[in-house]
């Protein structure tokens, strides 16, 4: 136990120039005395572990201590984190840097571990496409990303409607979701200001961009698969450290997941219902419905107010849920329920018509992920799941952009 975290306190050392006592017991999970303690074993065992006293002292590894894998280049230790994601490498034109970097890692394994990399890749397999989708790379991914590792301008043209516009981008990050690559990038304007200026711009650990709108300084996402056109520049801007890529684009993720259900239906739900609901309409709707529900009435059904992006999408969703949901309002989504339960009375009724004889076929559990009626079905088909991804409904309310990216407003 003590071994491993003497370890981690080392690996932590290389990782920053300076680490305070207290940061250092936050992060190994213990006391501050026994920090000292530790400092006080490495540096018997011959790790120039060195505290400085003071209000900015600290503990930090004399003359650039490291353990490191010989050989290892920067680009290649840097691609070497996404090796699990062959397709993403080769997109962003690093398969060359990962391979070379998979070379050096599997000489340095002892023999007994050289097989690692073919077993690996035999247990794991990441598709990021999402179904009944092409994957096509963006044709400036490439550029961009070369833009993203240098933390270099880009003057940017992508389309927006039926114009285009041109930008200068600070590009923090990309994010590859359901197949779809996107840019969080800060609006140029801030780069040449210090760091601790930028900083003041995005809530530390949060990831969020405390500036609004479209001028300088404000983080926003873009799909890449727009931009007509971009140069990298010879500036580089001044990263801020407390940018959090994951944290800013959950949030975001979850904004625009809110920001485009416009409209409200009432209604019951049995307990399958109630099971089955997140994977019928968008999750965190179902989430919030869910959490402000009614208590269960005598028959155990739970009436909820469920927000939608409207009642065409919501009787498309609705209508997964089969007999578990009844819409209590609007009254024209209602009606239209109703409707249609007549007419399935009507064509079930009729007994082993022109459709029914084909049920043995189209119901058999044969059918395989190639088939999309199963997005209507339980919750554990895994293949035609009615849950929608990030920005997959463009048909219906727009495109990202239009609602959280959309850029200049």
């Amino acid at each position: 136990m003590r071994a491993a975290r003497l370890i981690k306190m080392v690996l932590l050392l290389q990782s920053r120039p300076t680490m305070t006592a207290s940061e250092l017991a936050r992060e190994l999970e213990v006391s501050e005395r026994t920090v000292t303690r530790d400092a006080q074993a490495l540096s018997e065992a011959g790790v120039p572990v060195y505290a400085e006293r003071g209000r900015a002292g600290g503990y930090r590894l004399v003359g650039g201590y490291r353990t490191r894998l010989t050989g290892l280049g920067r680009g290649e230790a840097e691609a070497l984190f996404l090796s699990g994601v062959p397709g993403a490498l080769r997109e962003m034109g690093l398969e060359d840097i990962a391979s070379a970097a998979r070379l050096k890692v599997s000489a340095a394994l002892l023999p007994s571990l050289r097989d690692a990399p073919r077993t690996a890749a035999q247990r794991f397999h990441l598709d990021a496409p999402a179904w009944f989708r092409e994957p096509a790379a963006p044709v400036l991914l490439p550029l961009i990303a070369d833009a993203v590792w240098d933390d270099r301008c880009v003057s940017a043209r992508y389309r927006r409607g039926e114009s285009e516009v041109v930008r200068e981008l600070e590009p923090y990050g990309l994010v590859l979701k359901a197949g779809v690559w996107y840019l969080c990038a800060r609006v140029g304007g801030t780069g040449a200001g210090t760091k601790a200026e930028a900083g003041a711009e995005t809530k530390a650990g949060a990831g969020v961009g405390t500036k609004a709108g479209t001028g300088a300084g404000a983080f926003r996402t873009y799909r890449i698969d727009r931009f007509v056109g971009a140069d990298v520049m010879k500036d580089r801007f001044s990263r801020d450290e407390g940018f959090d890529l994951p944290g800013f684009w959950g949030a975001q993720a979850e904004r625009f997941a809110r920001s485009i259900l416009r409209s409200e239906v009432i209604l019951r739900l049995s307990e399958t219902g109630v099971r089955n609901l997140p994977y019928a309409v968008d999750p965190v709707a179902a989430r919030d419905a869910l959490a402000g529900g009614a208590e269960p009435d005598a028959c155990g059904w739970v009436t909820v107010t469920l927000r939608v992006e409207s009642e065409e999408v919501a009787h498309t969703q609705l209508t997964a849920l089969g007999p578990e949901a009844e819409v209590l309002s609007p009254a024209a989504l209602r009606e239209r329920f109703a409707a249609e339960a007549v007419r399935l009375t009507a064509l079930y009724g009729r007994g082993e018509g022109t459709y029914g004889s084909q049920a043995g076929s189209s119901g058999s559990g044969e059918e395989s992920f190639g088939s999309r009626e199963g997005a209507s079905a339980s919750p554990e088909e895994p293949f035609g799941s009615p849950e929608e991804p990030f920005g997959s409904r463009e048909g219906v309310h727009g495109s990202l952009e239009s609602v959280h990216g959309s850029l200049e407003g």
